[in-house]
């Protein structure tokens, strides 16, 4: 038994560096409010062939807006409607307007095209119903010359299409158009029929940036209406340098209050409760960092919610604890009795946070799944470090045998058993009717 509790205490303790390790390694993701960056204002455009703005159009469009922002590397974004065919998009840490107003507000349209044929020969293109719609994925890869290119896979739909096309245009140039442009032109050796299609510009291939460019906006889609920037700025950190370093000075002198008070009131136990506090910290940055979360105020605020929640499950454990020591159990089945008895409370109102958490992140603002993101991360991971490493570090610290030093955990020798005779005594006068 004791070398199964040394071997989870080591388990713990390795898994407590790696957490140090990956906070270490990897950057923190800040949203908006924390570093600034942009805010630009879309406009729903109406067209020869789109003569009103319709409520599912501007949903598709913010569909479309929020799956290009992702392509950008950014998250924590603001993305909302704003009026009837207006949308305002809030992008953290990109100082560079034009960089987002130049990726958001470019179409996306691919076209596959035969040619026309007359008895003077081509003299044109003609349309072939396969779209950038018939594409699953656009990659970045490389000809056999070792210039970039862009790699297409078809979806099911496509690739059918795709095979009946090239069927048909055997011998026969197929032109490949993106954005109106006419990128390549190949000409059709052989039937293909494995979904598998490639573009690879005019001059064989592409300069790096270009066909990354041309792959992001072909996995983002192409937008449903065409949109037109009508406002861009920058925004600055709402909070400031300043604010931030006070914000991280608080939290700070927070938890190390926590740590003090439950040093303080819970003895040994609390200062166990304060290495699982620290380890519990560790773990749920590291998680922040691999998922990864951008943090915002809101984040933080949900974090910070957390931290108070893991306490307050310490808090449970021990008073339970507390009152099987009065009734004089060694402190084996005490601790475990403990944690047994308030595993119920703690689940449950852990499990009802989550619900809340859940139903804020998807029905939510992206602020407010930010908020929600970070709670249900912090209470799981809250859960874990009550119950596991709390109780595995109390038992190895304190052992199973008799309480000699009642003052570790708080309680007075004289309190020792109180309870059990208090509970006897109350058996026997029901026995016999006697109320008090």
């Amino acid at each position: 038994m004791k070398n199964k509790k040394l071997l989870m205490f080591w388990l713990i303790i390795a898994l407590a560096i790696a957490a140090a390790v990956v906070i270490i390694k990897k950057p923190t993701k800040l949203g908006l409010d924390l570093v600034g960056g942009s805010r630009l204002v879309l406009e729903a455009q109406t067209t020869d062939t789109i003569a009103k703005i319709t409520p599912d159009m501007m949903s598709s469009l913010q569909f479309a807006i929020e799956n290009r922002v992702n392509a950008l590397g950014v998250a924590e974004t603001v993305v909302q409607q704003n009026g009837e065919k207006r949308l305002l998009v809030e992008i953290p840490n990109i100082s560079d307007p034009a960089k987002a107003k130049e990726f958001l507000g470019e179409t996306a349209e691919l076209e596959f095209k035969k040619p026309l044929d007359n008895q003077y020969g081509a003299t044109g293109w003609l349309p072939t119903g396969l779209t950038g719609k018939d594409v699953r994925k656009a990659l970045i890869s490389t000809n056999p010359g070792g210039q970039w290119v862009v790699a297409l896979e078809f979806n099911d739909k496509g690739t059918k299409k795709f095979g009946e096309l090239t069927q048909q245009l055997v011998g026969k140039p197929m032109a490949i158009f993106f954005n109106g442009e006419l990128q390549s032109a190949p000409v059709i050796q052989e039937p293909i029929l494995g979904g598998h299609a490639q573009i690879s510009g005019g001059d064989g291939g592409f300069a790096y940036e270009e066909a990354k460019k041309m792959v992001d906006l072909l996995n983002a889609g192409a937008l449903p209406v065409p949109a037109k920037i009508i406002e861009e700025s920058l925004v600055g950190p709402t909070l400031g340098a300043d604010s931030i370093a006070k914000s991280k000075t608080a939290g700070i002198v927070g938890i190390g209050l926590v740590m003090i008070f439950m040093l303080l009131y819970y003895r040994l136990p609390g200062f166990v409760a304060d290495i699982a506090l620290i380890i519990y910290s560790l773990l749920v940055f590291a998680v922040f960092k691999i998922v990864p979360v951008t943090l915002t105020l809101a984040g933080i605020a949900g974090f910070i919610l957390s931290i108070g929640m893991a306490v307050d499950a310490n808090i449970l454990i021990f008073e339970r604890t507390k009152e099987e020591l009065k009734a004089g159990r060694t402190l084996f089945t005490a601790i475990n009795a403990g944690f047994d008895r308030a595993f119920t409370s703690i689940f449950d109102s852990n499990m009802t946070t989550i619900i809340t958490c859940v139903i804020l992140y998807f029905l939510g603002t992206s602020i407010v799944k930010g908020f929600a993101l970070t709670l249900i991360i912090g209470v799981l991971i809250s859960m874990f470090t009550a119950i596991t490493v709390t109780k595995n570090f109390m038992h190895l610290l304190f052992g199973a045998g008799q309480l000699k030093h009642p003052g570790w955990f708080g309680i007075k020798q004289s309190e020792i058993g109180k309870a059990y005779e208090a509970t006897e005594t109350k058996k026997e006068k029901a026995k016999f009717g006697i109320l008090d």
